[in-house]
């Protein structure tokens, strides 16, 4: 936190204050699609694992027989289309920078979900359900998003971050106060492998005693190589010396999860969250891996989806999978589903 921007920070609060009381009192409009919302979003700017969890609760709806969309505004994405629908396919073309890096991640998980790319995510909800023929709607970081209602509010808090009412943007990380909480049913407190999530879940459940709260781990999949695709063993990695880099709302929680899973770094690189690579700073990072002694570059999914197949980097860059994992996944499922039949009912 920064503490010569308490000032701004403090008219940030009102602001988020009065906008918050103008759609409780209605002058701002909450639209309604015909079937329901499940929002999956969080109280800071990026970096709580909202991503991955995104796709568990899209694949645990599918599981389950529902016919999901995933609406997403596409932080950062260079495109001046105001909407782009992502149809089912596990051939669909994909450009992040068109439709953003999260956006991107989501659909090459998620072949059989459609993706729809827009600002106005109540468009963009009738733009799936009409094409689609969708069910439910899982609304990527929409827990601010109040033009659009929802069924289910579930919000990520990471464990290893310290939340407060003194961390508002711009001095801190946060959206709004963590008052806030109170408006979800759901709080997944994400990287608990990483912290010990007792005190922070203490304060969610004085904020807010009737959300359901539930601990998230975060688990490897499998390495691929960012520029070729191909699968590469986790052994064959973990045995290298390895530098890592990313552009991730949380980079530190990236490095410390390779420590953590094994791996040797030599080196650590962080760059700011949506960060679009360039060949320069390729060659940079290749060069000062090498001075480490390091034999391979390791980064994120995140971050992969945005390199350009023209690159031939001297070293090897392999991309991370990962994937959400909630204790207790069972009364997840259930709380999760008791909630969406009183929407479509």
């Amino acid at each position: 936190m920064n503490p010569l921007l308490l000032p701004l920070s403090a008219g940030y609060r009102l602001g988020t204050g009065l906008r918050h009381a103008g759609y409780r009192s209605g002058m701002f409009k909450t639209r309604r699609l015909p079937r329901p919302v499940v929002s999956v979003g969080n109280l800071t700017v990026g970096g709580t694992g909202k991503t991955p969890l995104v796709a568990y609760v899209a694949t645990l709806l599918l599981r389950q027989g529902w016919k999901p969309s995933i609406l997403t505004r596409g932080y950062g994405r260079d495109s001046k289309v105001e909407m782009i629908v992502l149809p089912p396919g596990v051939g669909r073309r994909l450009d992040a920078e068109e439709i953003g890096d999260e956006p991107a991640i989501l659909a090459r998980a998620l072949p059989e979900i459609p993706l729809v790319v827009c600002a106005d995510r109540f468009r963009g909800g009738q733009a799936a359900e009409e094409q689609f023929r969708v069910d439910v709607h899982i609304l990527d970081d929409g827990f601010q998003h109040l033009a659009l209602a929802r069924a289910v509010d579930l919000v990520a808090l990471d464990a290893t971050q310290k939340i407060s009412n003194w961390e508002l943007l711009p001095a801190g990380r946060q959206r709004e106060t963590l008052e806030g909480l109170r408006r979800a049913q759901m709080v997944v407190l994400t990287r608990t492998d990483s912290a010990d999530p007792q005190a922070l879940e203490g304060l969610v459940r004085k904020i807010h005693p009737a959300a359901k709260v539930f601990r998230g781990t975060t688990e490897v999949l499998g390495w691929k190589n960012a520029l070729e695709g191909g699968a590469v063993a986790t052994e064959d990695v973990r045995a290298k010396k390895a530098a890592a880099f990313c552009g991730i709302g949380n980079p530190q929680a990236f490095f410390a999860d390779l420590r953590r899973w094994g791996f040797t770094l030599a080196e650590e690189n962080a760059f700011p969250d949506h960060h679009v690579y360039t060949g320069e700073d390729i060659r940079r990072l290749v060069a000062k891996a090498e001075k480490a002694g390091a034999t391979v570059l390791l980064t994120t999914q995140k971050d992969a989806v945005k390199f350009s197949v023209d690159w031939r980097p001297a070293l090897p860059i392999l991309a991370c999978e990962i994937a959400a994992q909630i204790q207790d996944a069972g009364e997840f499922e259930k709380a999760l589903l008791s909630l969406l039949p009183k929407a479509s009912s």
